[in-house]
């Protein structure tokens, strides 16, 4: 009798070893904060961003349950899966709005480059974790290459603004391996100088999100209209905000995609400065932690992942506030954990999860 009364427990137990209290409490203050957002922005779509939040934790729970070595062995497998459905793609893929980025599988619709922003610092962290001992400029060349294919076929789709997530994946995990700062400089400088070379490569549209950067009263009514409207509601929000429910540029439909990637615009404009302090704090807090999780971590695979996927975290937000806020083109970043979504929220969720993986299992790597 008395062990079956024990059984809830010893269950419960098991079920929460794998979770770090400290980094799903953050989260889950942000999801509410989230969902309080999204209920004024969109409220037709509040039940069903609660069921992708319901998948995407259960997707963090299964990945916090596998160890840093398990995770090691799908390191290739997904890569090598990635490249092929990017491939698919490319020749089979459906063409959505003069992009190709997804694959229909008759039962459901893929977009494979999302693969990519978690298989790729896999695989990196994977190979440099191989080559630990002796790091020589074939491996560097190499790990060039395993991150510059995927890019380029996502670009191709195109797809620039996960193209940049993908290529800032690889790039932490290669600078956190330790490349040399004077090989960061060159490359820097190189790639300030190959800028006019690139604009020549760039779709039209690519082109005009940049000159529209630069200058959006140009076409006010016409491609410079989104980056207006969301630069009048973030500034017309104030210190308090207009209050939930309240704000104009939301509501009288002004805002584009206010659900998605400019929901960062709703929470300016609502719950103004305050609201924006709050988010700030609570992204600070959870890379802050993600980044903890990374400095205990025992082997290089695990530092290099860890670390990685925090700052991808940070590139997320970074990305998405600056160009909800006009100071970065509009490039169609979500704003992370904030925005609506299904299978960007479950990618994220999915690194959360590696990141309680590697913090349960630290201690025991090390014994």
């Amino acid at each position: 009798m008395t062990e079956l009364a024990l059984r809830p427990r010893e269950w419960w137990r098991r079920l929460a070893a794998p979770i770090d209290a400290p980094l799903l409490l953050l989260l889950l203050l942000l999801i509410a904060f989230a969902l309080l957002v999204l209920s004024s922005a969109s409220p037709e779509r509040l039940a069903s961003q609660v069921f992708n939040l319901a998948v995407a934790l259960l997707a963090m729970r299964l990945a916090a349950q596998l160890p840093p070595q398990r995770l090691m062995y799908f390191a290739l497998p997904l890569y090598l899966g990635g490249l092929l459905l990017l491939l698919a793609v490319a020749f089979f893929g459906d063409v959505s709005k003069g992009a190709r980025r997804w694959l229909n599988l008759g039962f459901m619709r893929i977009q494979p480059s999302e693969v990519m922003k978690i298989a790729m610092p896999l695989m990196l962290a994977w190979y440099f974790q191989k080559h630990e001992a002796l790091l020589r400029l074939r491996d560097w060349l190499a790990a060039a290459c395993i991150l510059l294919v995927p890019v380029a076929l996502i670009a191709r789709q195109p797809d620039l603004g996960t193209a940049v997530l993908v290529l800032a994946a690889g790039c932490f995990v290669i600078f956190l391996a330790g490349l040399s700062w004077k090989v960061l400089a060159l490359l820097f400088f190189g790639g300030l100088a190959s800028l006019p070379l690139a604009w020549g490569f760039l779709h039209d549209y690519q082109r005009q999100r940049i000159l529209t950067l630069l200058n959006p009263e140009a076409d006010p009514l016409g491609r410079g209209f989104h980056i207006i409207q969301s630069t009048i509601a973030v500034g017309s929000g104030g210190v308090l905000g207009k209050g939930w429910g309240n704000g104009t540029q939301t509501h009288l439909e002004f805002l584009p995609e206010r659900h998605t990637d400019f929901i960062f615009a709703v929470v300016s404009e609502e719950f103004g400065l305050l609201g924006n302090s709050l988010l700030l704090v609570l992204y600070a807090l959870i890379i802050g932690r993600c980044l903890m999780i990374a400095a205990n971590a025992p082997t290089l695979f695990s530092r290099l992942l860890a670390g990685s996927i925090a700052l991808i975290f940070f590139t997320y937000a970074f990305v998405n506030m600056g160009m909800v806020s006009g100071i970065l083109p509009v490039v169609g970043v979500p704003l992370p954990f904030v925005s609506y979504g299904g299978t960007a929220l479950v990618t994220l969720f999915i690194g959360v999860g590696i990141l309680m993986s590697i913090h349960k299992h630290r201690m025991l790597v090390q014994k």
